[in-house]
This record gives structure tokens, C-alpha cells and sequence, in this order.
């Protein structure tokens, strides 16, 4: 008999575990009336055309088409049909702390605590992006950092932006929050700001943090490209006694952790995404904070986050977010259907409703204590949500200009996605892309699909594995090199 998931009680499909042939056994007495591949849906019910189509114990969509029992269930013969908004009265739950637990991290001057040690180079306008690459190139081959032990790097963030926009507009305001959320990070022990110097995004209008080593200085300044590499170099290389410093014991409670899904599948939902909700709630219940982000990717869903949202502000706050993307996507023409991407729909997620559905489990069960703007500071422990979009680059990018230390990644059609300067772990949703992209991988959820281990199993070692990064232990994603490309603002407003 081939295995199938029925998630919830009153769920009309269930998930496939390694996918049906036509006329295979599938319990519940029941047979495929065609072939459904892996982490695809089949249905357990008749449902005609119009009714509602349950899984996880909630709408995902209404059938297009009568589906028989044993039927195939994607986009064929399920749609999606957008819900009006609905007020939510929250009732959240409480958070038990538990007994304390650490991780060697790094504490700064100021008190913030790091999990890694790099230099930065922070570049205000994308006119300066190769000059900061090529000092970061040669401070790396010039040998110097090998005298300072303990430092993890030297990053260069480059973008596209930075000039050609409104100097009054909402894109610059967004551009220097998230520039200023990167120079305050604490895994940057030292930074070089690098400008043009004519550019509309000027130096003097970055919050610079007043308690980190910091170089200024333009290419126009310094001589031209030549001469500003030289000057760079040489800036490095002052700067990197401040970073001789030596990890020390801290409390777990000191992390922020950016939950993140990308390349999602139909197992998503039921594997990675709910074990690391409950690593996420062991964090909350040290005193520790856990981002939710990508706005558009709990649609539908937004009212079980909201129901567990501290006040009636909060939850609001929420609805509002969601109301804005609604009304942004409609003035591009767009529908927040279309985010399930071809890559998704081929494994076996359909509407927006089944995708948010799943990805909010990443948040775990821990009351939401707050509603950030996209790179805004959070400050108030617990279960946050930033406004961010889906792009698996930009939604991290705010997620760390807003203080996250580490970084959750749980995919299911094999992201390779690395940040820098916060150490990025992946989680495999099934064992098959696990195994395939081994070098990619940091560790595989899918005995959770067959059986072998639990959610909270799987969710402890996922908790355990963020507590060793922390402490250093190398990710994959930093072992091959990833993180220099990956920054990416979220660019809003004209281009001039």
C-alpha cells in the first residue's frame, strides 16, 4: 500500500509520501484514479465544483472541476478566490520560560553579541560596488587577515541603487534604513563606508553606529579607482585590531533568528517549516527573538497569526500589512495568487492559501509581539513579523538590517541561498534533495514525512544545530563561499 498524509481531521486531500500510480492502494479504502507524483495531493472525498478544498484543516482553495475520490488535486481542478479581510479578536497564548541555556558568542563594547566576525565594507551608491570589491579581493590575497585571529572576512555590500531616485522619496528612506541596519550589525567588528561622492544616498545621511571602528571616504576624494583601492586596503588593515576578540559563554536569549522558506514544496509545510516552528519556540521561550517575514507568503493565513498577536494593535497592524500588499499588487495588475512559483507548483503546492498555510508553521505556536517595517530594529523578545516580499534575497536582507544573527532557511526544491554576515543554515523538507544536494544542505527533515522521527525530534536538533552555529560551527553555505552576491534591498519608487 503507497503512503499518503492526512494532515487533519475533515481534510478532503491527503499528501503523497512517494507518489501514486494509477491503481495503487492508498488506504482509507481508497485508490488513485491516476498517477499523483510525490508530495503531490489526492483526494480523499468527492468534491464538486465550487466546494471547498481542505488541508492542514483549512480552506486552500475551491475545486474548478468535480474531483472524485482518488483524483489528482493541482491546478487543473483547484483555484484560489480572494477572501475579503476579517477582523480578528487575538487570544494569545503565554510562553513558559525555561532553564537557561548558551552559546560562545561574541560580545561587542556596546553589549550587542555577534555570532560571527567580519569587516565590513559598506557601499552608499552602486557606482562604489567594484571599488569595494576590489578591496575586499585584495585585503583576502594580501594575507592580512590571517594575523588577526578569530575574524571571519572581509564583505563588501554592493547594490544597485543609491543615486538616480527621489532624495526626499520613501526608496531613498528605505535604502539608508537598510544600509544603517547592516553597518549597526554586531557580526561586523569594523567597517569601511565607501561613496562616489556625488551620489544622492550620501554618507553623512547613514545612521552609522557610533560604537563600531569606522573608515569613511569617496573614490572621487581619494583619487580615482586606483587610488581609492590603495586607500581602502590600507584602511583594512587599521581596522583589524579591532577585531581580535574571543568568543565567551552568552545567553541563548541573546539570538535573533530570521525564519526564512524558499523554493517551498508539498512537504514544506509538514516537515522543515513545523520542526523549525518548534526550534522557534524554544528560542522564544529563552528570551530569545524569532522573525516571521515575507508578507505575501502568509496570505490567507494572516488571520491565525493574528489571532495570536499580543493586542488588538498588533493584530491590526498585521491586517494592515496585508490589506497594503493587496492593494500593490492590484495597481501592478497582479494577484497574490501568482506567487507560487513554477518550482513550488511542481512540488505540489497549488494555490497561495496551501503555501501560506505551511509557511506560517515556521513561526511555531509563540504569541506575536510585534509588526516591523522592512529593516526596522527589533528590539521586544519574542515572535516578530517584518513586512517583507517572498524574494528569498530581499526578505532576508531586511530580515538581518533588523538585527537577525542567524538565519533558518528551509527548502524544499533545493535553494542554494548563503548570506554574509550572518551565518545561514538549510534545512532539507525531504530526504531526496537532501541526499542530492548534500554540499547544500545542513540537515534533512524528511524522516519526519516517513515516520522515522517526530516534528519536536527533528525541531530539537534544529534548535541544537542554530546553538553550534552561533558558536561557529560552519554552515554549508559559508563552506562554498556564498553570501557576497546576496544582499539585495527591497528598491521602492521611481528610477531617475
Amino acid at each position: 500500500m503507497s503512503r499518503v498524509i492526512r494532515l487533519r481531521e475533515g481534510d478532503t486531500v491527503a499528501v503523497t509520501l512517494d507518489g501514486l500510480a494509477a491503481g495503487d492502494s492508498f488506504g482509507y479504502g481508497l485508490t488513485a484514479a491516476q498517477d499523483v507524483p510525490p508530495g503531490h495531493k489526492v483526494s480523499l472525498a468527492a468534491v464538486g465544483p465550487g466546494a471547498e478544498v481542505v488541508k492542514y484543516g483549512q480552506v486552500i482553495g475551491h475545486a474548478t472541476a468535480p474531483i472524485a475520490p482518488g483524483e489528482h488535486v493541482h491546478t487543473h481542478n483547484l483555484g484560489f478566490h480572494d477572501t475579503a479581510r476579517t477582523e480578528v479578536v487575538p487570544t494569545p497564548g503565554t510562553v513558559t520560560r525555561q532553564e537557561p541555556e548558551t552559546f560562545q558568542g561574541i560580545v561587542r563594547p556596546d553589549g550587542q553579541v555577534a555570532t560571527r566576525n567580519y569587516v565590513g565594507i559598506i557601499t552608499s551608491v552602486n557606482c562604489s560596488a567594484t571599488v569595494a570589491k576590489l578591496i575586499a579581493d585584495q585585503a583576502r590575497r594580501s594575507g592580512m587577515l590571517d594575523a588577526t585571529p578569530g575574524v571571519d572576512g572581509v564583505v563588501a555590500i554592493t547594490h544597485g541603487s543609491g543615486c538616480g531616485l527621489a532624495s526626499d522619496g520613501e526608496g531613498l528612506e528605505l535604502l539608508r534604513r537598510t544600509l544603517s541596519g547592516y553597518a549597526a550589525h554586531p557580526n561586523f567588528g569594523a567597517l569601511l563606508v565607501l561613496g562616489l561622492g556625488c551620489e544622492v544616498n550620501q554618507i553623512a545621511e547613514l545612521d552609522l553606529p557610533a560604537g563600531t571602528p569606522i573608515a569613511t571616504m569617496t573614490i572621487q576624494e581619494a583619487g580615482g579607482t586606483a587610488a581609492a583601492v590603495r586607500k581602502g586596503v590600507e584602511a583594512i588593515r587599521e581596522l583589524l585590531p579591532a577585531l581580535d576578540v574571543a568568543r565567551t559563554e552568552v545567553p541563548a536569549s541573546r539570538l535573533v533568528l530570521g525564519l526564512k522558506c524558499g523554493g517551498s514544496d508539498g512537504y514544506s509545510g509538514i516537515t522543515a517549516n513545523p520542526a523549525l516552528g518548534v526550534a522557534a519556540d524554544l528560542l522564544v521561550a529563552q528570551g530569545g527573538t524569532a522573525i516571521l517575514a515575507e508578507t505575501p507568503e502568509i496570505y490567507g493565513a494572516e488571520r491565525l497569526l493574528a489571532a495570536r498577536a499580543v493586542d488588538e494593535k498588533v493584530a491590526r497592524a498585521l491586517l494592515d500589512r496585508i490589506d497594503w500588499w493587496r492593494d500593490y499588487t492590484a495597481r501592478h495588475g497582479g494577484s497574490l495568487d501568482n506567487n507560487p512559483s513554477p518550482g513550488n507548483k511542481d512540488g505540489g503546492i497549488t494555490t497561495i492559501l496551501e503555501k501560506s498555510l505551511g509557511a506560517v508553521a515556521k513561526a511555531g505556536s509563540s504569541p506575536l509581539t510585534g509588526v516591523h517595517s522592512f529593516a526596522e530594529p527589533v528590539r521586544r523578545p519574542g515572535l516578530a513579523f517584518m513586512d517583507t516580499p517572498g524574494y528569498d534575497p530581499v526578505s532576508v536582507t531586511g530580515m538581518v538590517a533588523g538585527g537577525a544573527n542567524i538565519v533558518c532557511f528551509t527548502t524544499g526544491r533545493g535553494s542554494v541561498y548563503g548570506c554574509k554576515p550572518v551565518p545561514s543554515l538549510k534545512l532539507a523538507t525531504n530526504s531526496d534533495v537532501y541526499r542530492r544536494m548534500r554540499d547544500d544542505m545542513d540537515l534533512d527533515c524528511g524522516p519526519i514525512a516517513t515516520g522515522e522521527r517526530t516534528i519536536e525530534e527533528i525541531g530539537r536538533a534544529v534548535y541544537d544545530l542554530i546553538l553550534a552555529t552561533a558558536s561557529g560551527r560552519r554552515t554549508a553555505s559559508e563552506l562554498l563561499g556564498f553570501g557576497d552576491e546576496e544582499f539585495a534591498p527591497w528598491q521602492l519608487g521611481a528610477v531617475m
